[in-house]
């Protein structure tokens, strides 16, 4: 969308994590058509860099790269101080970073669930903790988590992601109660998108990967830059100044009735 650059977000300053791939990427790259300084954190530093290269070069917004391990705090902590010494402010976080593996309940260890916690519940309460007093002192934020219809929905065999994901729900309303009067708004997106996640089972399992999309009301998974970045991006803006500890379920109507999704496990 480089020729279609638009000022939403002009003067913002917006920290995405997990911003080299997937939904990450897509945001990234709504936001930069946006107009907003970014600041890309990234576990894989050579996907990192080139995500920053390509966002500057295409948009001609200022963005910076830094590797991030959102499940260490104390990266998670030099993440928020880098960017507001580069660039003064920190008005968006999105919190995009997760994972999970497919697994039996019984068979979770107790490491495994750590992980899942760590990664898709944790990492995001280090960010939230840590942006908020420069939101506060600036009287305006706007934090955006990723939750799962996988927890929404209970999905088969993915206990810790599940779990973690429900537990940042709460975490984000929680905030949003508190933090309001502050003129910080939190608020959640559950997508059902296409990922690196999807094209693997696409190729893996093309029979139960249609049989999904025949269960989604609008036969298809979102776009991660058309759809959920377009979301993020009004969740972003001043346009949804009055809306906070809302989940928004970006699925193409997946979550109305749910959709059946049972990966391959080791009994």
């Amino acid at each position: 969308m480089p020729g279609d650059l638009s000022t939403r977000l002009k003067g913002r300053v917006a920290i995405i994590t997990g911003a080299g791939q997937g939904v990450g990427w897509g945001i990234a790259r709504r936001f930069a058509a946006e107009g907003a300084t970014l600041m890309l954190a990234q576990r894989n530093e050579e996907q990192g860099r080139k995500a920053a290269e390509i966002l500057h070069r295409e948009f001609r917004i200022e963005v910076e790269f830094l590797k991030t391990d959102v499940c260490e705090r104390d990266q998670v902590e030099r993440l928020i101080a880098n960017t507001v010494a580069r660039f003064g402010a920190v008005d968006v976080l999105v919190n995009n970073a997760g994972g999970s593996f497919p697994k039996r309940l019984e068979k979770h260890t107790d490491e495994d669930m750590r992980r899942g916690m760590d990664l898709n519940f944790w990492s995001a309460f280090y960010a939230m903790r840590a942006a908020f007093p420069h939101m506060k002192a600036k009287g305006w934020g706007r934090v955006i988590n990723l939750g799962s219809l996988n927890g929404v929905n209970a999905h088969l065999f993915t206990a810790q992601y599940n779990v973690g994901k429900e537990a940042v729900r709460a975490l984000t309303r929680t905030a949003a109660v508190e933090w309001a009067e502050f003129g910080i708004n939190c608020n959640i997106i559950c997508p059902a998108t296409t990922s690196p996640a999807t094209e693997v089972y696409q190729r893996d399992f093309p029979e139960m990967m249609e049989g999904m999309l025949k269960q989604i009301p609008r036969r298809r998974l979102g776009d991660p830059e058309r759809d959920i970045g377009g979301v993020a991006t009004f969740l972003a803006s001043e346009d949804s100044a009055h809306i906070t500890g809302m989940t928004f379920f970006v699925d193409g109507g997946s979550h109305v009735n749910g959709v059946s999704w049972r990966p391959e496990v080791e009994d």
